[in-house]
């Protein structure tokens, strides 16, 4: 099933506005929290978007997302942004995050990473225009086809979320490239040792079968945070009954987790500690885990071919 790609994308033929409207329908997209759009009202005090990043694996952080539509990221744009930013009302960020529509040399990468330790944050993600399209391919290639076709995004940010949580006359490839994301977590990509950490690990599991089943993909904590295709938006039948089987399999790993956990097989680590994340696993208990796991990304692969279905 092929997806038509548009490449290069010129982002210099798009004004300020444009460009930090499809940033941050993107990060809607990508499942960020509390995102706030700053630079639409003016006076953004260095922070054009603000949001919550959350992750499997580690705590979520608050960041400072700042988009430079212009061909160079100086370090004096940056730094100046990320000075009047700390300085703002709600203090100092978890993390900057640069979205420039041109490239960015390492040089400067190290050098802006430099500054923001200087004030006292100690993460920063810089993305290039290159690596901006290649996470819209990602993750909402439907939001880049849109923008490239000239399909304007509306102008107000609640009418934007509306305009990213909805699926009209989305095809099944671009169903399924939403859908994907599920499986692109720790949960279903980390190869499965004797001693694993496995923080909710059952849940990540269920909130996958809710999320194929129902659109609405759940934090650990049962928050929303982002909203996907689910099985009854595809189109052809055949795609439906695939899903349908990837969704038995992910049951059948949530059984066979459960199952090996009852009988002993996959144990907690045996300290005192009710919440830590470190299991000891039979060697059989983690070929048969890990093979289940494999099973899934193969069937959801042979709807969807680009999609990477190898364990990490």
């Amino acid at each position: 099933m092929a997806t038509v790609m548009v490449s290069p994308i010129h982002f210099e033929d798009y004004s300020g506005i444009q460009f930090e409207r499809l940033v941050f329908a993107y990060h809607l997209r990508a499942g960020w929290r509390d995102l706030i759009w700053r630079g639409q009202s003016g006076g953004d005090q260095g922070r054009d978007i603000t949001g919550i990043e959350p992750f499997d694996d580690q705590p979520a952080r608050k960041t400072i997302i700042q988009c430079a539509n212009r061909d160079t990221l100086t370090l004096a744009k940056a730094k100046g942004d990320m000075t009047k930013a700390v300085k703002a009302a709600g203090g100092t960020p978890d993390a900057f995050k640069f979205v420039s529509r041109g490239a960015v040399s390492d040089t400067s990468r190290s050098r802006i990473e430099q500054a923001a330790a200087s004030l006292g944050v100690a993460h920063v993600t810089i993305w290039s225009g290159v690596e901006l399209e290649e996470n819209l391919r990602l993750r909402a290639e439907y939001l880049l086809h849109r923008f490239v076709k000239g399909i304007e995004f509306p102008d107000a940010e609640s009418d934007i979320r509306r305009f990213v949580d909805d699926f009209p006359d989305l095809s099944d490839a671009d169903a399924l490239q939403l859908m994907a994301a599920v499986f692109d977590r720790p949960a279903f990509r980390t190869p499965f040792h004797q001693e694993s950490s496995l923080p909710a690990f059952l849940q990540a599991i269920e909130d996958t079968i809710g999320a194929l089943n129902t659109g609405v993909w759940r934090m650990r904590e049962g928050n929303e945070i982002k909203r996907i295709p689910s099985i009854h938006h595809l189109r052809d039948q055949h795609t439906q009954a695939v899903l349908a089987k990837v969704v038995r399999q992910v049951d059948q790993l949530r059984r066979v987790f459960v199952t090996r956990l009852k009988e002993g097989a996959i144990r907690p680590c045996g300290c005192a500690q009710s919440e830590c994340p470190a299991y000891t696993l039979t060697s059989r208990a983690a070929d048969e885990l890990d093979e289940a796991r494999q099973k899934i990304l193969v069937t959801f692969r042979s709807v969807y071919p680009s999609f990477n279905a190898c364990l990490r």
